[in-house]
């Protein structure tokens, strides 16, 4: 652990129990959260979007396309 993680938590034994519940769920919440992130972009992106990558690559080249702005979406 590192020496400011340790102060962070030494700080949060000191609030009452409610809260250090709290802030644990969001820690706890936090830590999943990035490790379901980490694992989504270690795979490999899927073939569906891809072949859309690849279609809307053409489409431009073919100019059927053209830019929008974002209150035109």
């Amino acid at each position: 652990m590192t020496h400011r993680l340790a102060e962070a938590f030494k700080k949060a034994s000191a609030l009452p129990d409610a809260l250090q519940n709290e802030l644990a769920d969001q820690l706890i919440e936090d830590l999943e959260n990035e490790s379901k992130w980490q694992q989504c972009l270690s795979q490999p992106l899927g073939h569906p979007l891809e072949e859309l990558a690849r279609k809307a690559l053409e489409d431009s080249r073919q100019s059927k396309t053209h830019p929008l702005g974002f209150d035109e979406l």
